[in-house]
């Protein structure tokens, strides 16, 4: 049997790729002595993904939190449902659903070809009436209102509506209680046509297995014919100006303390691969020695009362949006951006130290590396990285190359105050 090799020369692991006729790509990451496996079947399809046309048809819209909806349905089989075969097996089955991408998983200690053929064969055949997608409406307005009194859920969901005027990520990845009562079953079958194909999915498996069974298994669950069918499709570009939507966004819900987050919009999109990779790599190691637990900036509004330890900063790179968040709780957030912006308009003039620099990059090369112990952790974010065009098990190494210059450099261009939105939960 013939594959590729995906090798990782610092975190010294092999991921094996087969592309099948069908244009599905299926990866398998060997851990030797490991009791637990590692499955995922995903589509690049997620909650962005609202205007679209397939083999060049005309642009067709669909209702806001349509991939959510549909993650929803796979799992309903006209006899039951998928958890309970999976259950039988002693297996846990999951899926998630972001702006980007579908994801179904399972874990397993045992009768993992059983389990994978049920995965595959679970994610391959629809099952939508005009009756039980009714019945899930119910479920999922359920599950949006209860979003709706999530206040971590509120706060992002807002900071993403103040930053971006056009672009769908400023929805709710469930969509909203009127969007999912106009999705019709010819909605669903119409996405999961175009975006299920093979040839739009990827598959990851890891585990303590034999690479040339596992291949087999895969390719012996695909139905011959399938490859003469390969979709294109042109996902529709949202033109999102520089600017932001609005600056400020309060809301008030059951929180004891105040919440919030202080984002930045990322206006230098539009790239992929090593250069997304390295500009996301580069943001994160500014944002550590920024905001990380042992910077300057944490001490002194953790002295001050202004912050505790769920103080945390992250970056987002996507294609073609990105941005940063900065969030916690406070009894003063407006007091915490007042420090912020301060601080920031200080290091841009003095610099960051490189001593500082060199000692947070070596921390993230520890934590990076630990991450590669965790198959679920590493199989999510390989097929993540692998849709952006980039190679996840080169990330270290890329990594150790950013120099402090790089970083050094972010500072001046991401931080810009008119780019800043503050999003506050109140009690």
């Amino acid at each position: 049997m013939t594959y590729d090799e995906i090798q990782g020369k610092l975190v010294k692991e092999t991921i094996y790729r087969k592309k099948l006729t069908n244009g599905l790509e299926v990866f398998f990451l060997y851990k030797k002595g490991y009791a637990k496996q590692f499955a995922s079947f995903s589509t690049k399809f997620g909650s962005n993904d609202l205007k679209f046309s397939k083999n060049d048809g005309e642009m067709k819209e669909v209702p806001e939190g349509i991939a959510h909806f549909l993650e929803h349905k796979l799992f309903e089989e006209p006899n039951g449902n998928a958890f309970d075969r999976f259950a039988a097996l002693g297996a846990n089955v999951n899926a998630f659903t972001n702006f980007n991408i579908t994801s179904y998983y399972f874990t397993s200690t045992d009768h993992f070809y059983e389990n994978l053929k049920h995965l595959i064969t679970f994610v391959k055949t629809p099952y939508f009436t005009d009756e039980n997608v009714e019945k899930e409406k119910g479920i999922i307005a359920q599950e949006i209102k209860m979003y709706q009194d999530n206040p971590q859920w509120k706060v992002f969901f807002n900071l993403l509506k103040g930053m971006y005027e056009k672009h769908p990520v400023k929805n709710d990845i469930a969509g909203t209680v009127e969007s999912i009562t106009r999705t019709t079953k010819e909605d669903l079958y119409s996405c999961y046509e175009t975006f299920y194909h093979p040839s739009n999915m990827v598959m990851f498996i890891a585990g303590d297995l034999d690479k040339n069974k596992v291949f087999q298994v895969v390719e012996e669950n695909f139905s011959v014919g399938e490859e003469n069918n390969v979709v294109k499709i042109v996902r529709s570009e949202t033109v999102e100006p520089n600017g932001i939507a609005n600056p400020l966004v309060e809301e008030k819900l059951l929180v004891s303390t105040p919440i919030f987050n202080l984002g930045y919009k990322d206006i230098h999109v539009g790239i992929k691969g090593i250069e997304l990779i390295k500009k996301e790599i580069s943001i994160r190691l500014l944002l550590d020695i920024i905001f990380g637990k042992s910077s300057v900036l944490f001490e002194k509004l953790y002295d001050e009362g202004l912050v505790d330890h769920s103080f945390n900063a992250d970056y987002i790179g996507e294609v073609d949006y990105g941005h940063s968040i900065i969030s916690g709780e406070s009894t003063d957030p407006h007091m915490v951006k007042k420090y912020i912006n301060d601080y920031i308009e200080e290091l841009k003039t003095t610099g960051l130290d490189k001593e500082n620099f060199d000692r947070i990059q070596r921390k993230q090369i520890g934590e990076n590396l630990s991450y590669f112990n965790s198959i679920e952790y590493t199989g999510n974010s390989f097929v993540s990285y692998y849709f952006k065009d980039i190679n996840y098990l080169e990330y270290i190494e890329l990594l150790k190359e950013v120099t402090f210059e790089d970083v050094n450099q972010h500072l001046l261009q991401h931080f810009d105050i008119n780019r800043q939105v503050l999003s506050i939960i109140k009690p």
